[in-house]
């Protein structure tokens, strides 16, 4: 089977952590072929090279958030090379909150670094591919992955495990995230595309500082593999916000 015959996905951030855990499930249980975007293109190409070297389709694309040139450069590389985008998968975010990084930063800085990357990039990255999607023959499929603190609902709620926990940029930038989901649900809503946020739990990745209390990237990525793919329960769902456990309320 041709690359172009195959399902095509654009993973951002997918060189490690999550992002290389959903890619590794797309490529191997569902036969996709997946592109691998990455900051550091050489780290984006170990994952593609090992998916190859194990019989698995894949591609690379440098693909830094904060850049305007760069997200050009990846969408006219696709353009050029697939001419479509069956799945895009926003998944490159960042944490600052509570860092020694954030320690340094002005609260203008912090939220303008956070909501520059999770937010604005995830945007630019979309919007640059909706004319590839929506040369997609399948329904597209559009994944942005949030957070459960990016929840107005449980941000109010003490019961919740992490209320007290003060990731104010973080948590801002992934309610972002959350009203991306529901724009870009109706935006392609004429060519049936399916579009739903997902939050993979707390996850020991680097996001995350490895925390000991996380489950695996596997896990974390199980959710965002089921509405990435084209069968199941899930078929027709869009406007969505869940995680492995169930929905998630806005």
């Amino acid at each position: 089977m041709a690359v172009t015959d195959k399902t095509i996905v654009l993973i951002s951030g997918a060189n490690q952590g999550i992002g290389a855990a959903v890619a590794t499930a797309l490529a191997k249980e569902h036969k996709y072929h997946v592109i691998i975007g990455s900051r550091n293109i050489e780290n984006g190409q170990k994952v593609a090279s090992q998916l190859k070297s194990e019989g698995f389709s894949a591609d690379s694309v440098q693909l830094d958030l904060h850049s305007d040139d760069s997200i050009a450069a990846a969408a006219a590389y696709l353009t050029k090379t697939y001419g479509h985008l069956d799945v895009l998968i926003n998944n490159a975010a960042i944490l600052l909150d509570g860092s020694d990084k954030a320690k340094d930063m002005s609260v203008r800085e912090l939220f303008d670094v956070t909501l520059s990357t999770n937010v604005t990039g995830t945007a630019c990255l979309t919007e640059s591919l909706l004319p590839l999607l929506r040369q997609s023959a399948q329904r597209p499929r559009l994944v942005f992955v949030s957070s459960s603190m990016g929840s107005l609902a449980h941000s109010l709620n003490p019961a919740v495990p992490w209320y007290a926990t003060d990731y104010k940029a973080y948590d801002a930038s992934k309610a972002g995230v959350n009203i991306l989901t529901a724009n870009y649900s109706r935006i392609l809503a004429d060519k049936e595309a399916r579009v739903n946020s997902v939050c993979p739990g707390l996850v020991a990745t680097n996001l995350t500082g490895y925390t000991a209390y996380g489950h695996s990237p596997e896990i974390g990525a199980r959710r965002i593999v089921e509405l990435a793919t084209v069968t199941g329960k899930d078929s027709d769902v869009t406007g969505t916000f869940s995680d492995k456990d169930g929905s998630v309320p806005w």
